[in-house]
């Protein structure tokens, strides 16, 4: 396939198909079993981005029925303060899943507030569990981000099984848990990052490119090659205020088979994977036949 013909994956248009399974899913709760899913959410500081993100996952739950609680804490606030929060939620029936907004302040250690939140509703799948679980395939919650990847995968129809997989970008939040769960399909699967040397012998090499690196226009055309598909899970704001990816759009879709645009990409997919994994929490307390560490997710 030619890049003339390449297509552009519609984020916005798979997760709201999603979002409307979902919706059909919390109303089955209900019905059911009289349980509300219930998502918490805790914000330090007054981070435009950070605060701009909660609302727009606010927003989702509102979307699917999901029940929101906002904790808002000053940017002066403790760890202790942090972790006490934490553990209220934790001990609520009616919390299914708990998130705290990243970045926090200096103050605060994010592995000592990510380890504190119960496996059970650690529904960003950043818990220790969740990160090592990707290794075997036993998580609790995949991380939304990677997740939201396989996802426009599976609903595009292109096959992982098999085929080279180059991710460029390293970070414990997209680029390993993205390689993870690829391998997890059997695809041949290779990160490269910041130090990797000519980085185009690696990109030429994948049939599916994954490209989560924070470097605007990082990938151009001929470091792709014909046919591939282009994930590009990059967000940067240029000084002009234009959102773009990591990928020359306009450049790679006429080599591409297909391509995701930014935005309207994987950004729509990160929020609707957690409310799925929240969704997914309230099932297994709803049904208790669950441990709270089953061996894989379902989707």
């Amino acid at each position: 396939m030619t890049g003339e013909s390449a297509k552009i994956i519609d984020g916005k248009a798979i997760a709201k198909k999603l979002r409307a399974e979902y919706h059909v899913r919390v109303e089955r709760l209900r019905d059911q079993h009289g349980v509300t899913p219930g998502l918490a959410v805790i914000l330090v500081g007054d981070s435009a981005a950070s605060q701009s993100y909660v609302r727009s996952k606010i927003a989702g739950c509102r979307e699917v029925g999901i029940r929101s609680e906002l904790i808002e804490l000053p940017a002066t606030a403790t760890e202790a303060q942090v972790l006490e929060q934490i553990e209220r939620l934790n001990d609520d029936p009616q919390t299914h899943g708990i998130l705290v907004q990243l970045p926090l302040p200096a103050q605060i250690r994010v592995a000592s507030v990510l380890e504190r939140i119960s496996v059970a509703k650690d529904v960003d799948g950043f818990h220790l569990y969740n990160m090592g679980g990707l290794v075997t395939g036993s998580t609790v919650f995949s991380p939304c981000t990677p997740y939201g990847v396989q996802k426009i995968l599976e609903h595009e129809n292109i096959p992982v099984e098999g085929r080279n997989v180059v991710v460029v970008g390293a970070s414990n939040i997209v680029g390993k848990p993205t390689a993870l769960m690829l391998m997890q399909q059997d695809a041949t699967v290779c990160i490269c990052h910041k130090k990797t040397r000519d980085l185009g012998q690696f990109t030429l090499l994948a049939d599916i490119l994954v490209v989560a690196a924070g470097v605007p226009n990082l990938i151009v055309p001929q470091m792709v090659k014909t046919g591939a598909v282009v994930i590009d899970v990059g967000f940067n704001r240029l000084a002009d205020g234009r959102i773009v990816g990591d990928v020359d759009f306009e450049g790679v879709r006429r080599k591409a088979s297909y391509i995701t645009p930014v935005p309207g990409g994987v950004g729509q997919m990160t929020v609707t994977m957690l409310l799925h994994n929240t969704i997914l929490s309230a099932e297994r307390a709803a049904t208790a036949t669950v441990s709270p560490f089953p061996l894989r997710t379902t989707a």
